[in-house]
């Protein structure tokens, strides 16, 4: 009896991981976008007891770098272990050099990869084939899929064909678009899978295991006498790579019914037109090809399976003899080469063949561009012409080079009646965990296929996320985002003005909006643009106010349980009845681990999702006349020309012309202060009665959206608030007025601000309000930019919090996560150094919300004078700014040389020769140097002399400056620690800060060598089992090293004072920053990010310390602990106060109760060994 068929509803990740997990022993891994979940899987089952196909469990280890996890796969696969890796771009590359030793040792290793784009002029985190491109030379097989169900079916063939052809295999699809795109698809069956396992090759694999007890050498040096044979000596492993890949493809098309080769055809058995391809674009031309072919036309697609070794015969065998025009696609770029690697092996393949087609190649879809019918009908097109373009490229608009092909209408070509729908979110509002869920219920609970996918902006939570789901009878093959959706909710109602979320809703459709107005106000004020398009299109619009549900219910700003009820509701997609049993069900799978409190409340949010009322839609509207533009003639060309567009969500339609003189990824400063968003819910109101000037409020604000402004007699009679100030403290603030003045539409709403302040014996200065009461306080905040200037030169800005908070940040708005522990560090070091700062910063969450495209929230002073800024990689970055030293200290040492001739030849005037002594003397004290610069820079340009000229030359190197290398944990204690020890020890004079959230955060959270015992993360499943590194000890034993940990919330006097010690100290230093991280889970919220530290220090979590060896040189104890005696009684209560902790309790209670223990007794043996370190007497 046949076995019946089960599905399954999964991403492309999902899907390697369940075969990656069968067939595997040892998982070596490390955390990389779009690559980690796959990784994650494997840890969670691990835990969990899963079994692999020798009934145990996964041996999972996560190492400190991709370079590592490749190193101790090659180990594992030597001793004996069938071994797997995940990963993609630069991770792929750190490999590199290992993938030549496993392949050139025939071990059956593999790598599974959500194919990336690589880091070139730009970082990008999403989907081509650049990486794997670039391993194609290593001798690992390549084999290709292209869409979640052939992820399901074929990742087995790179474990079965690896073990029996003794090559290593790299399996590929495409990130993003296969990695994250959720399908419902057929589970392959898992004992049919098993069977085909080649025991004998598993045999001959063991038995060639290195073991003393029958020893070898592996790995031996060896000279051009014989190296050369003896790497000719593996070919005919690799020529029967094919044949063993196409006999496994045959045993595997009868366990899943469908029909797969080395190279598969599609289309017309007569074409004339052939396209070639790999991965997820083939899916998008299969559709192309059906519409084609209803027209008459003669096209097909070879879409490619096995890339290496790249078999001709297999290829030949598909190829329609009738083809006279083939293009092939291309997902990458090589600058320089004679075409893309496809291109070039088709053409290979097909020269001097019989009646030999006409053969183009083009470029497409990198980084994740999405790959449209629109796109699939230009390539047919362009082949269809007299003389077809060769080295096209489709998808962009290139008018410098004229490479890109035109564009028709986007058509829809996805299957009769598929259902379409948009959901418009914020990050971390649960808006892309809920439709994870909703396409769950929809594909496991009916008939219907389903698929889904999630386009994000580059902010963190907090930023633009738009679901694209579909759902229908027949098999989804629509690889790009939905374009004409049958129903849009819009989750924010800011975004009615910065999107167009009407954009392609079909006639008759659907538009759900969360919003704060009442039906009447609804009508009043909905931009025109979206009021015409409702009446001219039929739509019905419905209103719902989640955010005040959600606030009644306990949920604060999570709205996604409310609207996803509503959505079933409104569509009945399935019934409703079903869609609340289903969804009641996923509550208790997401957010089992989160205690009965939260689950009750999203069963609450789940019922109350029925709240939403129809507005209608008058059909004048339809004939409404135009608003005017806003007017935009103060703003720069490339806010308007570059900024604008992307921020609107129209990035695709920037030709590549706006990037002229900008080819190596240059990026203007600030643009983050044209963003105003205005998506918070609540903003900070200021009540002056209450205020006692303190600052705190500025100092701990993450996007620096609250500032203390002192306005002198002329700037306050000006004031549209004059009334609404107090007299300024302080008597160098004499005649002057003081205000707090918040910058409403970039403000998060994380109420830090509000937390912290201490008002006085009235209350507290600040409260949190709804945002659309404080739109008008927008003027407010936009006078005080404007019009009033930087008072900070009349104090000391170094000396104390306050007076710190007068200096203009030079990081604003960044698109950090609202309440973000990291950036209130990074802003005040801008306001302490910044008009001389340099910074290299590490890839992760501080790369990412410092310099995502468009938005750069580093920007410049009144002078135009700021932090310089730039990002390499992540594993690199101290030895990066290390080389900025370098050539800095180059620059100056010919300053130094010049001035010194100069003054000897005594070519230049005495007043210019007493500047260059005073500069000598005083090059290294930063203030003196900016008076100095102030003073000689004018006079070198004016002088003739040739020394002076070539002075003039170098005048941006008088100031000195100061080097900051800034990364996260992951980049500090674990991937980078390498080059950040050598940069320490080279004795030079860097500062570098390491924001420690104890876990990756810009990967999603997995485990540290700073995260401490106990806590769940991410590759730490059931809880990290080893104690943390204690990374500022290790650099302390150097002697010369200034180090210092510090918690803003629990001092925010020893974080200042340890940052302006540490640029101060002429030698290396590293400040090591607690930064508590969304993804730990803070029971009380972002919003208590400083009472957090606060705690944290207080029950001994975490101690605050300097080390600064300058105080040894005295005579006195370089170690001074500043952390007080900490309340142990209050240690396991922090713990359960966040989710990364109380996570374990719920699921692994008897390991948590003994981990917690040993996690409170490592603090305490780390307090102990600090508190004996700063008691020794010297």
């Amino acid at each position: 009896m046949a076995k019946t068929k089960k599905f399954l509803t999964c991403d492309g990740n999902q899907a390697a991981a369940h075969i990656a997990y069968m067939f595997s022993e040892v998982a070596a891994i490390y955390p990389i976008t779009p690559s980690s979940t796959m990784a994650e899987y494997v840890d969670e089952w691990a835990a969990t007891g899963r079994k692999n196909m020798f009934g145990e469990k996964v041996q999972v280890q996560e190492m400190q770098s991709e370079a590592g996890a490749a190193a101790a796969m090659h180990g594992a696969l030597q001793a004996g272990a069938l071994t797997t890796t995940f990963t993609a771009s630069q991770g792929l590359l750190l490999m590199v050099p290992n993938m030549y030793k496993v392949a050139g040792e025939l071990l059956p290793g593999v790598y599974h990869v959500s194919a990336r784009a690589l880091a070139s002029h730009a970082l990008s985190i999403f989907g081509d084939h650049q990486d794997v491109m670039a391993v194609r030379q290593t001798g690992c097989a390549m084999f290709a899929t292209g869409s979640v169900q052939e992820v399901m079916d074929l990742a087995a063939i790179a474990h079965l064909a690896s073990l029996t052809s003794r090559v290593p295999f790299v399996h590929f699809f495409d990130g993003f678009r296969t990695s994250h795109e959720i399908q419902k698809i057929e589970e392959i069956d898992g004992d049919a899978v098993k069977a085909l396992v080649d025991q004998e090759a598993l045999k001959d694999f063991r038995d060639r295991a290195l073991n003393p007890e029958h020893p070898v050498v592996r790995g031996t040096a060896q000279n051009g006498d014989i190296y050369f044979q003896a790497r000719e000596a593996s070919n005919p492993f690799y020529d029967a790579i094919p044949g063993i890949v196409d006999d496994y493809l045959v045993k595997l098309n009868a366990i899943t019914g469908r029909n797969y080769g080395l190279f598969d055809y599609y289309g017309a058995p007569d074409a004339d037109r052939v396209v070639v391809a790999m991965g997820s674009a083939t899916e998008a031309i299969r559709e192309g090809i059906d519409y084609l072919t209803e027209k008459g036309e003669k096209v097909g697609l070879i879409s490619v399976h096995l890339y290496r070794p790249f078999s001709a015969k297999h290829f030949l065998s598909v190829m329609p003899k009738t083809a006279k025009r083939v293009c092939v696609l291309d997902r990458t770029k090589e600058p320089g080469a004679g075409g893309e690697p496809l291109y070039l092996d088709v053409k290979d393949v097909l020269y001097g063949t019989e009646n030999q087609p006409l053969v183009v190649g083009g470029r497409y879809g990198l980084s994740s561009k999405d790959f449209t019918p629109a796109q699939v009908l230009a390539v047919y097109q362009n082949l269809g012409l007299p003389s077809p373009r060769n080295g096209f490229t489709v998808g962009i608009v290139d008018d410098v080079t004229f490479t890109s092909l035109p564009l028709g209408e986007e058509i829809p070509m996805g299957g009769a009646g598929t259902y379409e729908a948009k959901f418009y979110g914020l990050g971390a509002d649960g808006t892309v965990g809920a439709n994870k869920n909703s396409i769950k219920i929809i594909g496991d609970n009916t008939d219907k296929y389903s698929q889904a996918y999630f386009a994000y902006d580059s902010k963190k939570s907090g930023g633009f996320t738009c679901s694209h789901l579909r759902f229908g009878n027949t098999p989804i093959r629509s690889t790009y985002l939905v374009t004409t959706p049958d129903f849009v909710a819009c989750h924010v109602q800011a975004y009615l003005r910065l999107y167009d979320v009407t954009k392609g809703l079909k006639k008759n459709g659907t538009l759900l909006l969360n919003t704060i107005w009442t039906p009447e106000e609804v009508q009043k004020n909905l931009p025109v643009n979206v009021k015409k398009y409702l009446a001219a299109n039929n739509i019905t619009l419905y209103i719902i106010n989640a955010t005040k549900i959600a606030q009644e219910i306990g949920l604060g700003h999570r709205t996604n349980t409310i609207l996803q009820s509503a959505f079933f509701k409104i569509t009945n997609v399935i019934p409703y009845e079903l869609a609340v049993e289903k969804m009641k069900y996923a509550i208790v799978k997401s957010y089992g681990k989160k205690g009965e409190k939260v689950i009750n409340m999203n069963y609450a949010a789940v019922d109350r999702g029925g709240e939403y009322e129809e507005v209608q839609v008058p059909a004048e509207w339809a004939n409404l006349a135009d608003e005017d533009a806003l007017i935009t003639s103060n703003v720069p060309d490339f806010i308007k020309n570059i900024v604008v567009p992307v921020n609107a969500q129209a990035g695709d339609d920037i030709p590549v012309s706006a990037f002229k003189g900008r080819e190596d990824g240059t990026w203007e400063q600030g643009t983050t202060k044209f963003e105003k968003r205005g998506v918070a819910a609540n903003v900070p109101v200021w009540d002056k009665d209450n205020c006692i000037q303190c600052n705190q409020c500025a100092y701990v604000c993450p996007h620096a959206a609250i500032r203390p402004f002192l306005l002198d007699a002329v700037e306050a009679s000006k004031a549209p608030f004059a009334a609404d100030t107090l007299k300024a403290n302080g008597k160098q603030f004499a005649d002057m007025s003081f205000r707090i003045q918040v910058d409403v539409l970039d403000c998060m709403g994380c109420d830090n601000c509000a937390e912290v302040c201490p008002g006085n014996k009235n209350g507290k200065a600040l409260k949190m309000v709804p945002i659309e009461t404080q739109y008008e306080n927008q003027d407010n905040w936009d006078f005080c930019v404007e019009n009033v200037k930087t008072k900070q030169h009349l104090v000391d800005v170094k000396a104390n919090v306050k007076n710190s908070q007068f200096a203009t940040p030079l990081f604003e708005f960044s698109g950090a996560c609202a309440g973000c522990g990291e950036t209130p560090y990074v802003k005040l070091v801008t306001q302490l150094f910044g008009d001389r700062q340099m910074v290299s910063n590490a890839t992760g969450c501080s790369s990412i919300y410092s310099a995502s495209a468009p938005s750069t929230p580093y920007t410049t002073n009144d002078e135009g004078r700021g932090p310089a800024w730039a990002n390499s990689l992540f594993e690199d970055n101290a030895e990066f700014g290390l080389g900025m030293v370098f050539a800095y200290d180059n620059m100056r040492e010919r300053l130094v040389r010049l001035m010194n001739e100069a003054i000897a030849e005594k070519c230049c005037s005495e007043e210019l020769t007493g500047l260059f002594t005073e500069w000598l003397e005083f090059r290294n004290d930063a203030d003196k140097s900016k008076e100095l610069s102030a003073k000689i820079t004018p006079l070198v340009k004016e002088a003739k002399c040739d020394k002076c000229v070539q002075i003039a030359e170098l005048t941006q190197y008088l100031v000195k400056q100061s080097q900051w290398i800034i990364g996260g944990d992951g980049w500090a204690y674990d991937i980078g620690f390498g080059g950040l020890d050598h940069v320490i020890a080279s004795g030079k004079n860097v500062n570098i800060l390491v924001l420690d959230t104890e876990i990756y955060s810009n990967t999603g959270g997995q485990a540290s060598k700073s995260t401490p015992v106990g806590a769940v993360a991410k590759f730490a499943a059931s809880g990290k089992k080893v104690r943390k590194k204690d990374l500022g000890m290790i650099a302390a034993t150097y002697g010369y090293v200034y180090v210092a940990q510090v918690a803003m919330g629990a001092n925010q006097a020893q974080t200042l004072k340890a940052l302006r010690e540490a640029e101060a100290y002429d030698g290396p230093s590293i400040v090591i920053a607690y930064s508590p991280c969304i993804s730990h889970g803070i029971g009380a919220g972002m919003g208590k990010a400083n009472e957090e530290q606060e705690k944290a220090v207080k029950c001994g979590y975490w101690h605050l310390y300097r080390y600064n060896p300058d105080l040894e040189a005295e005579g006195k104890n370089p170690m001074q602990l500043d952390s007080k005696e900490p309340n142990w009684d209050e240690f396991q209560n922090f713990l359960k106060g966040e989710v990364r902790y109380t996570s374990l309790i719920k699921q692994f209670p008897a390991e948590a109760d003994e981990l917690f223990k040993a996690a409170e007794e490592n603090a305490k043996w780390r307090y102990s060994w600090y508190k004996r370190t700063a008691e020794q007497v010297y």
